[in-house]
């Protein structure tokens, strides 16, 4: 199971005020973590009826490249940056079945 593929769904409730912020910060993620080896695809959404709510579709070669990514740089600048602007945080870690 170790190098099974790993689904991410992240979703990020910004808060009204700060929603050009959060949005400005992830962007920024995109490219270069889908230049990261293990990266499938990497995937930003915003909500139609909630512009404030923002959902990354992530898929990793395995659970091990994926904890590589989190540990990176970008995210601990994300995380700085977005300090304070986001009111929910939730992230599940998936198995595709069919």
């Amino acid at each position: 199971m170790a190098n099974q593929k790993l689904t991410i769904v992240a979703k990020i409730l910004a808060k009204a005020e700060k929603r050009d912020l959060v949005k400005n910060e992830l962007l920024k993620l995109i490219d270069i973590t889908r230049a990261e080896k293990g990266c499938i695809n990497y995937d930003l959404h915003q909500d139609n009826q909630n512009e404030n709510l923002f959902l990354f579709f992530e898929n990793w070669e395995s659970r091990e490249l994926w904890q590589e990514h989190m540990n990176n740089t970008h995210l601990a600048d994300y995380m700085k940056a977005t300090d304070g602007a986001v009111e929910e945080f939730s992230l599940n870690e998936m198995t595709y079945i069919e």
